[in-house]
């Protein structure tokens, strides 16, 4: 069984791996399709991200799709042959947090292709893998792989938009639009926000931001005081969702949002400094939004029945024998949005 191993920064292989058969309550996989996601290209080109660092050879991936190859004793929600997401997250024990229902801050958390944990948690970009049955989510039998592929990225927008409460009528921000910035404005659109802006610094980017929803777009590299106008009589936005990462952007926030709006942090950034005073005079609720737990059950249903539909986000689909050509495109935001290994 081959797989993407990485060893350090771009040193990407693929590498032959064992698997073995399904025990109780487990399933095998034969993975069809993987998205390279951004922490996928934080490990090739750094090892890491933050303290987080490669140890040991680890195989990428956690966006990826399949069909069920064989099933172990006492598994019920999948047979062979069916089409599944597979959901990298893994929550154990019973800790307070489980029992609370918040199972995306479990004490004991596995997450595949994360090096958090050592050894590492192994990720999703294999030919085959067995996992528990619980993280086989069935998809309609002719969802696309790629499409399948999408379930992981899509629960993190949608567990962000359930962080902002009711969408329904809002005026809403989104700035950056690289995938989780698109999926964010579909999963707004979806939720019932009547007017969405999207600001980046790439053109190509905020095309696709626009296709898929963003009614005015803004690229704040060529226009720096693009959202003057929203920051007239308080703020014009109810809710704003961040997903660049970027700390200046979310500091500039505080002036377009209105008072008692709503700020979800989605990317993940470095420190920064805000003005309390802002957040104290206009009532803000600045809240964090982490991982996913139901959302992605949901978003399974939602990408079958392309109620969302994530085909404009689509880039290209790549050998996963070529994956380092892959991660290469991937890397490049004028030509790519996202990018499968298919296997």
């Amino acid at each position: 069984m081959k797989a993407v191993v990485l060893h350090k920064e771009h040193d990407l292989r693929v590498e032959e791996r064992d698997i073995g058969e399904p025990g109780p309550g487990e399933v095998r996989i034969r993975v069809k399709a993987g998205g390279i996601c951004g922490s996928d290209l934080h490990y090739f080109h750094h090892a890491g991200f933050g303290t987080v660092r490669v140890r040991e050879p680890m195989i990428l991936g956690h966006e990826a799709s399949g069909e069920v190859a064989a099933i172990g004793a006492d598994v019920s929600n999948v047979v062979v042959g069916q089409r599944v997401a597979i959901n990298p997250s893994r929550p154990l024990g019973n800790c307070e947090f489980i029992q609370e229902g918040q199972r995306q801050h479990a004490m004991d958390m596995r997450f595949n292709g994360s090096a958090m944990r050592f050894p590492h948690v192994q990720g999703l970009f294999r030919e085959e893998i067995v996992v528990e049955a619980e993280q086989a989510v069935p998809v309609a039998a002719d969802t696309p792989f790629e499409e399948a592929a999408c379930c992981e990225p899509l629960a993190v927008c949608l567990h962000a938009i359930t962080q902002a409460g009711s969408l329904v009528g809002k005026r809403v921000l989104v700035t950056g639009t690289g995938t989780i910035g698109c999926l964010t404005i579909l999963a707004a659109r979806f939720a019932g926000a009547t007017e969405i802006v999207a600001t980046d610094v790439s053109d190509p980017a905020l095309a696709i931001a626009k296709s898929v929803g963003a009614d005015t777009v803004v690229n704040v590299a060529t226009q720096p005081e693009g959202l003057a106008s929203y920051a007239e009589g308080k703020g014009q936005f109810h809710v704003a969702f961040e997903c660049s990462g970027n700390g200046a952007v979310l500091a500039g926030l505080l002036q377009v949002v209105r008072p008692r709006g709503t700020i979800v942090v989605v990317g993940m950034g470095n420190h920064v400094t805000l003005p309390i005073s802002a957040i104290v005079t206009k009532e803000l609720v600045v809240r964090g939004t982490f991982r996913f737990d139901v959302e992605f059950a949901w978003a399974a249903k939602l990408i079958s029945e392309r109620r969302i539909d994530v085909r404009p986000l689509l880039t290209a689909r790549v050998p996963m024998d070529q994956a380092v050509e892959a991660f290469e495109l991937a890397s490049d935001r004028t030509k790519s949005m996202k990018v499968h290994l298919v296997f």
